[in-house]
């Protein structure tokens, strides 16, 4: 059955398209794709399918992406707790895989909730640098947390915040900005059929007037010779070739650089912009050409020419010596040492923070750098996101226990566990919780009781 689409995007589209137009609207009889993104930084392809048993088929444009299929139901499975995947649209893992990010850099997703390419950017960078993740919601920017913290990224800065605010703060510092923009939708048509009843002829014009705000105070932070990606899941010309011809007239510094190419690419169309043939460097994903959903990208570069902006970075922290000899006194069982010049203490929490401008006062962030722990009365208890850096070889007090193991689920529910003599590591202590090696969380062992530790506000329902 032919799906009913609004009458003036189904002209436009004609237009847009012309003969390719049949093709495009067969498409939406086509299944939708599912698509996961594995964890390079806690496994591999082949320990996933072994592990899983997933039925999985790689994605030819990136990677670390994997078709799977919907009867795998991964995120069902003890492994998506262990944060070893991120579910994702296929078409959607496209701009985190042309975006060439290199561990030790500084990088900004400024629109990141719910995270898909927030984590796939902190998998790059593998520890160093640093991640400034935003997004404007509170609500989805608490979900972007927890996926980022899941996934056991380690240097990301989780900020609420409007892009000038950030960007009052933040000029010249990231090399690297992403910007998957708010916008019309019309890409998710078909995997996400209610996002038609929610367009408006309108709608277009409206997330283009965002989407150069957004823009502006993105290029703003960026320093020279650094790279910008855009993106947006819309097939609406002004929000594509449109906000980019106007952020290349805004901005002369900026300039259109290639973004390496697959088959199933088509180019961006000079005439649905201001006409310039640079446009052709953006990337269209079709529905009717790849197996995903509608994309836009386009991938722009600062010249090294432009002012270049000095700001101070915040110093090393100091701990006095007494917390200090608590926190040794834990990771001597722990292979994963925290940098300590850049562990901070705010009360009893500890936090390992990443390099950061030296005045941040007035933005609302979630959380700086991985929290640590707490200090109480001389002792230290590990946190949940703490254990998510880990494996079960990092730490000297581990349980290791199969996926089909149900004491999985209770652990994972918070229930009291009972371990068998031998089946951990020690005896007694803390103990990192894990499905094959992948770890979940802590727990408290005494007399063969595992008490949980897991962190309330992630516990499974049922």
């Amino acid at each position: 059955m032919r799906v009913e689409l609004p009458e003036s995007f189904e002209k436009r589209m004609q237009e847009m398209l012309g003969d390719e137009y049949e093709s495009y609207i067969e498409s939406y009889d086509n299944p939708r794709q599912y698509g996961l993104r594995i964890n390079p930084m806690k496994i591999t392809e082949e320990e996933l399918a072994e592990g899983s048993g997933f039925s999985l088929d790689p994605i030819p444009w990136t990677k670390t992406g994997y078709f799977y299929k919907e009867e795998d139901q991964p995120a069902r499975h003890p492994y998506y707790s262990a944060g070893l995947y991120y579910l994702q649209e296929p078409s959607a893992m496209t701009p985190a895989a042309r975006f060439p990010v290199e561990p030790g850099e500084r990088v900004l997703d400024l629109c990141a909730a719910p995270g898909g390419k927030a984590t796939a950017l902190g998998a790059a960078l593998q520890g160093k640098g640093v991640l400034a993740a935003n997004d404007i919601s509170n609500s989805r920017a608490k979900a972007l947390l927890k996926n980022l913290e899941v996934f056991g990224i380690s240097n990301a800065f989780v900020t609420n915040e409007v892009p000038q605010n950030l960007a009052e703060r933040f000029e010249g510092f990231f090399d690297k900005v992403l910007i998957d923009a708010p916008c019309s939708g019309e890409g998710m048509f078909r995997k996400d059929p209610a996002v038609i009843k929610t367009w408006e002829e309108e709608r277009p014009e409206y997330f283009a007037k965002l989407q150069k705000d957004i823009l502006k105070n993105g290029v703003r932070m960026l320093r020279p010779g650094g790279k910008l990606l855009y993106s947006t899941c819309t097939f609406a010309p002004v929000e594509n070739e449109g906000s980019i011809s106007w952020i290349l007239e805004q901005c002369p510094e900026m300039e259109l650089i290639p973004i390496e190419g697959y088959e199933g690419f088509s180019e961006g169309n000079p005439a649905w912009g201001d006409g310039r043939e640079e446009l052709r460097r953006c990337v269209r994903i079709w529905p009717h050409k790849m197996k995903g959903e509608g994309h836009f990208l386009a991938l722009l570069k600062k010249s090294e020419d432009a002012p270049e902006t000095r700001i101070r970075l915040e110093p090393p922290t100091r701990m006095d010596k007494k917390n200090k000899a608590v926190l040794e006194e834990f990771f001597r069982d722990c292979q994963w040492k925290p940098y300590w010049e850049r562990v901070q203490i705010k009360g009893e929490k500890v936090y390992l923070v990443p390099e950061l401008p030296e005045k941040l006062n007035g933005i609302h962030f979630l959380r700086n750098g991985l929290y640590l722990g707490d200090l109480k009365k001389n002792r230290f208890e590990p946190s949940q996101q703490l254990a998510m850096t880990l494996k079960a070889s990092d730490y000297a007090g581990s349980v290791s226990l199969s996926p089909e193991d149900e004491r999985i689920g209770r652990y994972l529910r918070g229930e009291t566990l009972l371990l068998e003599p031998g089946e951990a590591t020690r005896e007694k202590g803390w103990i990192l919780v894990c499905v094959d090696q992948y770890a979940l969380g802590w727990g408290k062992l005494v007399n063969g009781v595992l008490k949980n530790k897991y962190w309330s506000g992630w516990r499974l329902k049922s």
